[in-house]
């Protein structure tokens, strides 16, 4: 590895362990072995690298969410796999790590990093074709912007609602099959109507 994937990976770590805003540029440097000139060269700020490391331990968290999803019960799109996938989120949550603690600083900072705001806000439409692909059983790149626009974002904003609510009180957050049968009961209020 060269400094730029050093950096990058002693950034993951200091997240990890330190948060957003406890680490420092010579955190990452003595995690990376690397030097502070680094940061400046290869990513333009501490602040820009550590935005780039959240967003690649964020994507490597979907292979947790897929979690067997070929093998799902029931079709693409269906409440079977609504409820798998549900489930499999929720298990993320559950483990001891700080990544979904480490999301809910970054949010609640979002107004104090006006710089990474926009490669954020890249990193959440991208993560929204994804829940799409992820549901849906379409492949990412066959996602279309209407989708991201629409059911990307509603997936989305159950996730952000979901994440607040593991955060702050695991004890009643709600499980896959409680979301299940709300949606159940929302579609079939549709229908009625």
């Amino acid at each position: 590895m060269g400094h730029r994937e050093d950096l990058l990976e002693g950034a993951k770590r200091c997240l990890l362990e330190k948060g957003f805003a406890r680490t420092t540029a010579r955190d990452v440097v003595k995690e990376s072995g690397t030097n502070l000139a680094s940061i400046g060269y290869h990513y333009g700020s501490k602040d820009a690298l550590l935005a780039q490391a959240y967003v690649e331990l964020v994507e490597g968290m979907s292979t947790a969410f897929e979690g067997g999803v070929t093998e799902v019960r029931g079709a693409p799109g269906s409440p079977e796999r609504f409820q798998e996938v549900w489930t499999n989120i929720i298990g993320t949550m559950r483990e001891s790590g700080s990544l979904w603690r480490l999301s809910v600083e970054i949010v609640a900072m979002g107004d104090r990093l006006p710089e990474l705001r926009g490669h954020l806000a890249r990193a959440q439409r991208e993560a929204a074709r994804g829940m799409v692909a992820l549901f849906s059983g379409v492949p990412e790149e066959e996602v279309t912007e209407e989708a991201v626009d629409s059911t990307g974002y509603l997936y989305l904003t159950l996730m952000t609602g979901l994440l607040m609510q593991w955060t702050f009180d695991p004890e009643t957050a709600p499980e896959a099959a409680q979301l299940t049968r709300g949606l159940r009961q929302v579609l079939a209020g549709f229908e009625g109507a």
